[in-house]
């Protein structure tokens, strides 16, 4: 496909790596005859590495066909993640490097996992918006001083850590908003 036909969202190859296009810059130039170039800010698939490409609108880019397929985790083989397809059960195997930093957001029986397919072969993974965890360690609530907000760091079910209010205490479950890893609130 041409530069110019290129939207936001789109999962293109360039140089044997697959991206996904999150902006365009167009630039026109000034002179007369001249080539109006893109500039397209690009995030690896897998590893959401960035990269940034400018080329001229008539150039061409290798457009994929990526497939988001609803999946659920199933369980850990080794280092891998397991995920199976809500529809067709197909059991999609995901490395550790692959899921990267989304590991502390899989839990079991939770809806809204996305596996990345490309020619039947899985290469990320999309978490949902926000998961309940459960708090394993925290220190205790203090009593008095209640007049200022604090908060104090727990340790989650999934390994992961993130600052919560001073009023939760072990054995809570908790909403962590996956794309800032904050606290959301009590679950």
């Amino acid at each position: 496909m041409k530069a110019s036909d290129v939207k936001k969202g789109n999962v293109v190859e360039n140089d044997g790596i697959v991206y996904q296009v999150r902006d365009i810059e167009r630039s026109s130039p000034s002179a007369r005859g001249g080539n109006i170039t893109y500039r397209f800010t690009l995030y690896s698939i897998p590893g959401n590495r960035k990269f940034d490409l400018s080329i001229r609108s008539e150039d061409e880019l290798k457009e994929v066909d990526l497939a988001r397929r609803q999946a659920k985790f199933s369980y850990m083989d080794g280092d891998a993640f397991v995920f199976m397809d809500d529809e067709d059960y197909t059991q999609y195997v995901l490395d550790a490097a692959v899921v990267g930093d989304n590991a502390g957001y899989i839990v079991e029986d939770a809806e809204g996992y996305y596996v990345q397919v490309i020619d039947d072969a899985p290469v990320g993974l999309q978490v949902p918006s926000s998961v309940v965890l459960t708090v394993v360690d925290t220190a205790p609530e203090l009593k008095g001083s209640s007049a200022t907000k604090r908060n104090k760091p727990a340790k989650l079910s999934t390994g992961i850590e993130i600052q919560v209010p001073e009023y939760i205490t072990n054995g809570e479950k908790v909403t962590v908003n996956t794309l800032t890893g904050e606290f959301s609130g009590r679950a």
